[in-house]
């Protein structure tokens, strides 16, 4: 009863459009004053609204928290020095003759740029623009090129560097490096059956996809050669990931300095362009810091109520069959994401879902590449998906134009995530691998 009326009052802020953050905020404030006046439990009259500030700093005391600036700034000082331009010329270079054209080159280019930002909101609006802009200007739909654009971008946070991934890390205890391992092969699956799909809707004349002649090789060459420093990036993070050389903070802050270098020595990395990678990336970190906070004391409440044993006893009790129970976890997700922003659901469902997991038998790298995944769908899935937003902006695009064309892709996404369920080995081999060869 008592986690219903915690539930409530945060679904009822959110449903009053309530920022999620400072919905997470006044329901935990809401429910200790309840439970202070006329709750049962002794603890919230003794702790009252100072646990709030007593939870909500410790929860961003952590060293593995660290990786995410870094990431992030790494990823926008790329943009800056214009190596989005240059990986999608490589791209395009590479794929752009098949059947489908720019669509493939779309995808190819987001599974390259995933390696140096780690957030979809910035591989959409970044490389997005760039993508968007050489597609409709060669004759493509510009609903089909931003739906295109939309379910690649959610290949960024699952392939390493993963800002989201850094987060479930910290929750759950779990090694970030083993789930940027866990992450690789599932990303660079979605990327394939992306394009297969691509290929198909081409083939058959469901979407228009001028074709473009093949590069020659001394196009290919020179394109591959102005994209080498680019993609040295991911270059280094899969090799320290492999080699264990560095921890995935070391990297974020290698791969920086690494971005600042190859800006400062190509001479396109401007002191304005510098300045502005800055202020994106404090924006960005400064409104993940606060929701990380928020969710803290939230995530407190739940834990004293026991809601983690109650869901576990409710669903065991429907059936005790890890596939089923898996199936009903990813159904409640997605529906989660249709309404909730992507980290807030994680830091809520993480300690609440966990330990029914760890009692079926699911690795917990598994089962966070899973839920990562699932919760992205919810990005670029209707009514407030926000990379739908961000697609509707650049494309100058209508709502409905946009589902519309993105309507063919969720089955493939879709698929993906089955999968990624399903088949332990998609997320496990790389990890069990280098835990393998680890001495």
């Amino acid at each position: 009863m008592d986690a219903l009326i915690l539930l409530t009052i945060l679904f009822g802020l959110i449903f009053l459009r309530m920022p999620v953050p400072f919905a997470m905020l006044t329901a935990s404030a809401g429910f200790i004053l309840i439970q202070t006046w006329f709750g049962s439990n002794p603890l919230f009259a003794i702790a009252g609204l100072k646990v709030i500030a007593q939870r909500m700093t410790p929860s961003l005391e952590s060293f593995p928290l660290l990786a995410i600036p870094l990431f992030v700034l790494a990823g926008n000082l790329m943009n800056a020095t214009g190596i989005s331009d240059r990986i999608f010329a490589f791209a395009k270079a590479l794929v752009a003759h098949i059947h489908g054209g720019l669509a493939h080159v779309n995808v190819l280019a987001s599974i390259v740029f995933s390696g140096m930002s780690g957030v979809a909101t910035a591989d959409a609006a970044g490389l997005g623009a760039i993508e968007i802009k050489a597609m409709t200007r060669a004759g493509y739909d510009r609903a089909f090129s931003a739906a295109v654009t939309a379910a690649s971008s959610i290949i960024g946070p699952v392939i390493p560097p993963s800002v989201i991934m850094v987060i479930y890390a910290v929750l759950s205890g779990e090694s970030i490096a083993r789930l940027f391992l866990a992450g690789i092969l599932p990303g660079l699956l979605l990327g394939f059956i992306l394009m297969f799909v691509i290929y198909a809707l081409a083939v058959t004349g469901r979407v228009h996809s001028p074709r473009t002649p093949r590069a020659g090789f001394r196009e290919l060459t020179c394109s591959a050669w102005r994209a080498l420093p680019g993609l040295m990036a991911p270059v280094l993070l899969v090799t320290g990931l492999l080699t264990g050389v560095a921890t995935p903070t070391e990297l974020g802050a290698i791969v920086t300095v690494y971005a600042i270098a190859l800006g400062l020595a190509s001479r396109e990395l401007t002191w304005t362009g510098f300045v502005t990678a800055l202020r994106t990336t404090v924006c960005t970190i400064g409104a993940l810091v606060f929701i990380l906070a928020c969710a803290a004391p939230i995530s407190w409440i739940i834990s004293v109520l026991n809601v983690p044993a109650m869901l576990q006893e409710g669903l065991l009790a429907i059936s005790d069959n890890p596939v089923v129970l898996l199936i009903m976890i990813n159904i409640m997700l997605l529906i989660a994401g249709l309404f909730l922003e992507t980290t807030a659901i994680l830091l809520i469902a993480v300690p609440t879902l966990l330990p029914l997991v760890r009692t079926i038998g699911m690795d917990p790298t598994q089962f966070g590449v899973m839920m990562i995944f699932n919760l992205l769908i919810g990005s670029i899935t209707p009514p407030f998906g926000v990379i739908l937003f961000i697609m509707m902006d650049i494309a100058k695009v209508s709502y409905g134009a946009l589902i519309h064309a993105l309507l063919p892709f969720y089955v493939p996404i879709v698929v993906t995530l089955i999968l990624i369920t399903l088949v332990p080995a998609i997320t496990l081999f790389l990890p069990e691998l280098v835990a393998g060869g680890a001495p």
